[in-house]
């Protein structure tokens, strides 16, 4: 468990409901996202999702989204857990979850993303609460692009 002292000894830092950051491990740098505390779990774009084994443990495939000039990879991830999440329509939907990490103003931390279909959204990815919780992070609603470059 993290120390919660050093956590709130760390500066406020305020982003706005647009930023940019970048999945390392799914090589995805500087992508521009939404940043929705009302969604709980961070959810990515990615098709031709499929589960397979190695081993005993349980892994996932699938084809990460083409962002910012970056083609669309094929990606393998353990499947970190299953959760129950509802859909930008409100029906709950069993995902697969992976747990990888994120980098944001230079702050780098393991974050939980749902794989899930966004090809008719605006963003491939979606930052929920869960993935700021705990970091000395506040969401200012009316600003974007506050801690990144904004996308050309």
């Amino acid at each position: 468990m993290k120390n919660p002292k050093s956590v709130q000894s760390r500066p406020l830092m305020v982003i706005g409901w647009h930023e940019c950051i970048s999945l390392p491990e799914l090589g995805l740098q500087d992508f521009a996202v939404k940043v929705d505390t009302g969604a709980k779990t961070t959810a990515l774009h990615a098709d031709d999702i499929e589960t397979f084994y190695k081993g005993d443990e349980k892994w996932v495939r699938f084809r990460s989204p083409d962002i910012a000039g970056t083609p669309a990879r094929t990606c393998e991830f353990p499947v970190f857990t299953k959760r129950d999440i509802k859909n930008t329509g409100g029906r709950p939907e069993t995902r697969i979850v992976i747990r990888t990490p994120m980098v944001l103003a230079g702050r780098k931390w393991d974050i939980d993303i749902s794989l899930t279909d966004r090809g008719t959204m605006r963003f491939p990815l979606i930052l929920g609460r869960r993935a700021l919780r705990g970091r000395n992070i506040a969401v200012h609603p009316g600003k974007s692009y506050l801690v990144s470059n904004k996308p050309t």
